[in-house]
């Protein structure tokens, strides 16, 4: 039973403590280097459960003042489904009118996750 490190750095706040993550067989044993309790947490998500929110733009048709809106993921999908989640946005035209917090596409890539607008177009 090896011990492994892992050395990262948080991308919970603007602060970006290096951390190191401490695991044994899979299983985080200490989370080293965060100033905050969300260090801790991000440490052990991220080396054991990785997820990210996607973000990018899709076109709009029927808006005479919009031609694109921005929206995401409405929580975070697994990141090994990022690019099926882009692969699935590609071929999307939203319909006018949008407003923040619709859904443009629902369960993306099987995630069970919705994408979202994120303003008014």
């Amino acid at each position: 039973m090896a011990q492994e490190i892992r050395e990262l750095i948080c991308i919970n706040c603007p602060m970006g403590c290096p951390l190191k993550v401490t695991l044994e067989d899979g299983v985080v044993l200490s989370v080293e280097g965060n100033t905050c309790p969300r260090g801790e947490t991000y440490g052990k998500k991220e080396v054991t459960n990785p997820t990210r929110i996607v973000t990018t733009t899709v076109p709009v048709d029927g808006s005479a003042t919009e031609r694109m809106v921005s929206v995401k993921t409405a929580t975070d999908i697994p990141k090994g489904k990022i690019f099926d989640v882009v692969r699935e946005l590609k071929d999307v035209r939203a319909q006018a009118p949008i407003a923040i917090g619709d859904v443009v596409l629902a369960n993306v890539a099987g995630t069970g996750v919705d994408v979202i607008a994120t303003k008014n177009a």
